[in-house]
């Protein structure tokens, strides 16, 4: 899956959690956040605290990585 934006991110956290057969709050729990922080971050809020989302993924198991975008010709923009 492609992250383009932070509902991706939200996208795919939520499908993992279904996945996993979890509500929010036992995922919250198991990630060490609130109920409320799990609850906007499968929203999309847009201005969540980056470590505890990166922590939410690490727990979930889900991958994220930072690669450089190449144009049509592939070069490096």
């Amino acid at each position: 899956m492609r992250i383009e934006n932070v509902s991706s991110i939200s996208a795919a956290i939520k499908n993992r959690r279904l996945e996993l057969g979890l509500t929010q709050a036992q995922t919250a729990e198991m990630c060490n956040v609130g109920k409320r922080f799990f609850s906007e971050l499968e929203n999309g809020k847009s201005t969540l605290q980056i470590d505890k989302v990166l922590n939410v993924l690490e727990v979930l198991g889900i991958n994220l990585y930072a690669v450089r975008r190449e144009n049509d010709s592939g070069e490096v923009r």
